[in-house]
């Protein structure tokens, strides 16, 4: 207390100075228009940078609950177009029946765990059994295919990546519609290119068309996975290999879509009859 106070009197000047200064300001700002009014503006300028500097950072702080937020839409809004429903109409002499069912659904999932530079590379997200996460499932995010659920835990699952030497993804080229078999790395391992095999060598391929998904695997028709980057790569007398520019930086995944085909159990049985009677 007494260094206070010796403080305090030894620059009890400039105290004074500052208390007065104050009130000759405060003086001139209650009784001058012109004063009043740019001091109001002021103030308002200096709160407002205030207030907008505080937003920016809770902004920040919310970022990861907004992405969750975001996340979900996503997945809320692919199950509504049109791709994801089944087309069910008939068409008879007698009556025409267009209902439509929803074949696809989605669940958003959070990426804890990845990897983009190995041989096989794999995928750990934040969704497992109990929230409806089975084996086979396919898996995207909103720039393209991602890969195949591998094995489900309650509350996680491991996903093979598209970057793995045993995925093998049904494709087709948008303009020809001719479909084949997307593999990655036969020959280099870039986690930007993959190989778009057994396009029959008729089909007329054009630089920077798009690559997409045939419809006959896993995945909804339609959703691209990347662009032809090479046309010239031969794969035996019948038969094209196209080097395809992937759309999905998988350096860079934070949240993914597992798909939900509610008509899978239905066409696997049908299919294994149908092997059986082989």
């Amino acid at each position: 207390m007494r260094n206070l106070w010796i403080f305090i009197s030894r620059y009890s000047n400039f105290f004074l100075f500052i208390l007065f200064f104050g009130l000759s300001v405060v003086l001139i700002v209650q009784n001058n228009s012109f004063q009043r009014a740019s001091a109001l503006n002021s103030s308002n300028e200096v709160i407002g940078k205030a207030y907008q500097q505080v937003d920016y950072l809770t902004g920040y702080l919310d970022l990861k609950e907004t992405n969750e937020i975001l996340a979900h839409e996503n997945a809320t809004l692919r199950a509504l177009l049109k791709s994801s429903n089944y087309d069910d109409h008939l068409v008879s002499d007698i009556a025409r029946d267009t209902a439509q069912q929803a074949q696809y659904a989605y669940i958003q999932a959070r990426v804890i765990s990845n990897s983009v530079n190995q041989k096989n590379n794999y995928l750990t997200v934040n969704r497992g059994s109990r929230h409806g996460v089975k084996k086979g499932m396919g898996v995207i995010s909103p720039k393209g295919i991602i890969g195949i659920v591998l094995n489900v835990s309650p509350n996680f699952s491991t996903i093979q990546s598209l970057l793995h030497s045993d995925t093998r993804i049904s494709a087709s080229l948008a303009n020809s519609q001719a479909f084949g078999s997307l593999v990655w790395g036969p020959q280099a391992h870039d986690p930007k290119k993959a190989l778009l095999r057994d396009i029959p060598n008729h089909v007329k391929v054009a630089k920077n068309e798009q690559v997409i998904t045939s419809g006959y695997s896993l995945f909804p028709p339609g959703i691209v996975i990347g662009t032809v980057l090479e046309t010239g790569l031969t794969g035996g007398s019948s038969f094209l290999d196209i080097s395809v520019q992937l759309s999905n930086d998988f350096s860079t995944l934070r949240y993914v879509y597992i798909i939900i085909d509610q008509f899978a159990e239905e066409k696997a049985a049908l299919e294994m009859k149908s092997t059986e009677n082989d």
